[in-house]
């Protein structure tokens, strides 16, 4: 990935990347030998995660890349930042990388976050000086202070996201990319993040962002490139861009319904209407930190949907999980709110009082449904984490506020 012949003016030059992936049948080693003490030799799938994609990303600039799941956004990601050497095709990039890629991508769960801050930071190309000089800050940002000395496979999704993303932006890169992580954390961390990107943008860095948020798409980016099933589908501002994919979604979901209901498309079935979540935001009423939450205390779900085409009718849902224990759901028809025809976005804000969770860790889901009790159009499962400090008193989901009288003797 030499830098040397860039053209003037580009951060980042992608050139025709393709990247295929073996895909083998036989998951375990037990599914592989019986294959083979049955005489037969598995024979591995070739699946083309990227074809042939090329784009240039300017110097200074933003650069958005969207699509549905599966389209090959974090993959091209991972090859900018070198994790992964393409199939064919190149890469050139020109000054310092950082890279959040996935959550805890880099990190080791057994050593300490104190640690791994040393480690990332290295890895980064700072110097131990520099290290030493920016520790601080790096610690204060991610908001970790308390669980520095503790190892990392204890901490929570939300703190891996902060010290991960607090690293990265004090290794003071050229080039940042940014995948999906900062969707997990809460309302203040977002902000936080969001003002960082912006202060990067103003100094003249260059950003690449993966995100299925389109208004942080609209807001931040310059240019927006679309890959579906690995392939550039559009390219330009991102306007045009995000018309453009949700004109696809469109017509990806039309297709499913008309292969499902064995090829009819009838333009007045109201199941036709198509309704996502474009983005959820977790926050807690007394404005605690979500890995930091206290039974009690109240949570507020904001929830925004999107119609890709008039929805006759459609159903936000909410639901509480512990691991993948259902704990409570609930939704707007049951909550006895209107949700009349659709077109364009919609937010609605859900309140939880006093939340009696117990110790343990608890997701958030929100998904948008036709009706109660039908399966959704689009779920986002992990939409936020809740941890609660473990409880002397007592263990279990609920924190039920038991009390016991003093024995009295008879």
């Amino acid at each position: 990935m030499a830098a040397d012949v860039l053209e003037p003016g580009v951060a980042v030059s992608v050139e025709g990347v393709t990247q295929e992936f073996s895909l083998r049948h036989e998951k375990t080693l037990k599914g592989l030998l019986v294959s083979r003490l049955r005489g037969r030799h598995p024979v591995a799938e070739r699946f083309r995660a990227l074809d042939g994609v090329s784009l240039q990303v300017p110097t200074g600039s933003t650069m958005g890349l969207i699509g549905h799941n599966g389209s090959g956004k974090s993959t091209l990601l991972k090859i900018i930042g070198g994790v992964l050497t393409p199939t064919a095709g190149q890469v050139r990039r020109r000054g310092s990388l950082a890279a959040l890629l996935e959550l805890g991508a880099g990190f080791h769960a057994d050593l300490s976050g104190r640690e791994n801050v040393l480690l990332n930071a290295e890895l980064l190309g700072l110097s131990r000086r520099e290290i030493a000089a920016r520790f601080d800050d790096i610690v204060e940002f991610s908001g970790v202070e308390q669980f520095i000395d503790t190892p990392m496979k204890f901490y929570s999704s939300g703190m891996f996201v902060r010290l991960g993303f607090a690293v990265a932006i004090h290794a003071e890169p050229d080039v940042l990319l940014v995948d999906e992580v900062l969707a997990v954390g809460d309302e203040q961390f977002q902000a936080k993040c969001l003002g960082v990107i912006r202060r990067f943008q103003q100094e003249g860095r260059t950003i690449v962002l993966v995100t299925h948020n389109m208004g942080d798409i609209e807001a931040f980016c310059d240019e927006v490139t679309l890959l579906h099933h690995g392939v550039v589908r559009a390219q330009g501002t991102p306007r045009t861009v995000v018309a453009a994919f949700r004109g696809l979604l469109a017509e990806d979901e039309r297709e499913r319904r008309a292969q499902s209901a064995g090829g009819r498309d009838d333009p007045e079935d109201p199941d036709l209407g198509f309704v996502r979540v474009a983005r959820v935001v977790v926050r807690a009423g007394s404005g605690r930190p979500l890995d930091a939450f206290v039974a009690g205390d109240s949570l507020v779900v904001e929830a925004t949907f999107h119609a890709e085409r008039p929805a006759p009718r459609f159903v936000g849902t909410l639901d509480l999980y512990e691991g993948g224990t259902l704990l409570h759901s609930t939704s707007t028809a049951r909550l006895g709110v209107p949700v009349g025809p659709l077109e364009g976005e919609v937010t609605y804000r859900f309140t939880l009082p006093d939340v009696p969770l117990g110790g343990g860790r608890y997701r958030i889901a929100v998904g948008a449904a036709p009706d109660t009790g039908s399966p959704p159009w689009h779920q986002v499962g992990d939409a936020a984490e809740v941890m609660v400090a473990l409880r002397a008193e007592s263990s279990g989901p609920f924190a039920l506020g038991v009390t016991v009288d003093r024995p009295t003797r008879v």
